[in-house]
């Protein structure tokens, strides 16, 4: 049975208390504006899983130190600040149950926003010494950049392949996580080698986390999106992906037809699902899931064992079985 968060973090549970102040001291404003939005923030914080990404990793590979709390400070304002912007670039005007910046404030705000934290990320870094952690998060910057710019790019023409789909998400999602433990051991180390085996640990942590949120699109667990959402957006992803190169050729033009054209026709799209989960692209893309993820958790087992090893398992077998 996987064990409730709570559980998981309990051995960094004071090191993420201290990481909050630290987080909120990061983002404090004198603009009163920008103070109002940060407190918004803070206080509609999710499980902020990167962070606990952060503190595991550098547990796991040392004692946690100030340059730890760095290094998730800056990956969770360079996420927030992600965030911020994708609900612009959305028209998102929710959040997990919550609304987000862009629909209380206006898109222009929004974006001044994330550019703040995005700024606030950088000088965390840089007044903290931590370039080789600001070096890091830089490259997932950029990646997800990346990432999100190519499944644009394909989403116009509909012809994204499997391998295509893991660099998107490799990019766009596992990076971000990937670079959440890289940093965290590169907080209390500097064995190159180490850091390295984290930053691929937390990248196949990363696209199994994606391909989930990708499932839940297909599922009824209410998830904070809307069902099917991906659909309405025109992101292939992997069930889909498999979906049409299981069925004939009339088939395929239908389903592609439904994405491109009747994307928010419900009963089109209800049907488009259940081709999904008759074909088994569900079943395909879970099984893509955990083969991904018994790869890092065999990544882990070959680190030394601890209480933070076992939470970092514990927190796999999370990613995998998680409903939102």
């Amino acid at each position: 049975m996987t064990k409730d968060l709570r559980d998981i973090k309990a051995p960094i549970a004071e090191e993420l208390e201290a990481f909050e102040k630290h987080f909120r001291d990061a983002v404090r404003s004198r603009v009163a504006l920008l103070d109002k939005i940060m407190h918004y923030i803070v206080n509609r914080k999710g499980k902020q899983m990167r962070p606990i990404f952060v503190l595991l990793s550098a547990r796991m590979c040392g004692e946690i130190g100030p340059k730890t709390y760095t290094a998730a400070s800056l990956v969770e304002l360079l996420h927030t600040a992600t965030l911020v912007h994708d609900d612009v670039v959305d028209d998102a005007y929710q959040r997990r149950g919550f609304f987000s910046i862009n629909a209380l404030w206006k898109n222009k705000i929004a974006v001044l926003v994330g550019d703040y934290l995005l700024s606030r990320g950088l000088l965390v870094a840089l007044d903290n010494g931590a370039n080789d952690i600001l070096q890091i998060m830089s490259r997932a910057v950029r990646d997800m950049s990346e990432g999100e710019l190519l499944q644009i790019e394909k989403a116009r023409r509909l012809d994204i392949t499997e391998e295509v789909y893991f660099d998107i998400i490799r990019k766009k999602t596992a990076s971000l996580i990937a670079a959440a433990c890289a940093s965290g051991a590169a907080s209390v180390t500097n064995d190159t080698a180490i850091i390295e085996k984290f930053y691929q640990l937390g990248e196949k942590i990363g696209l199994a986390f994606q391909i989930k949120d990708d499932l839940f699109d297909y599922g009824e667990i209410n998830v904070g999106k809307p069902r099917a959402i991906d659909i309405q957006e025109k992101k292939m992803t992997l069930p889909l992906i498999y979906t049409l190169q299981q069925v004939d050729t009339a088939k395929k033009r239908q389903l592609i037809r439904t994405v491109e054209k009747y994307n928010k026709d419900k009963k089109k799209v209800g049907e488009l699902i259940r081709t999904v989960y008759d074909s088994g692209g569900i079943a395909y893309a879970q099984k893509s899931m955990e083969t991904i993820l018994e790869d890092a958790r065999r990544q882990l087992a070959e680190l030394p064992s601890s209480a933070a090893g076992d939470s970092m398992r514990d927190l796999i077998s999370y990613v995998i079985e998680r409903d939102n």
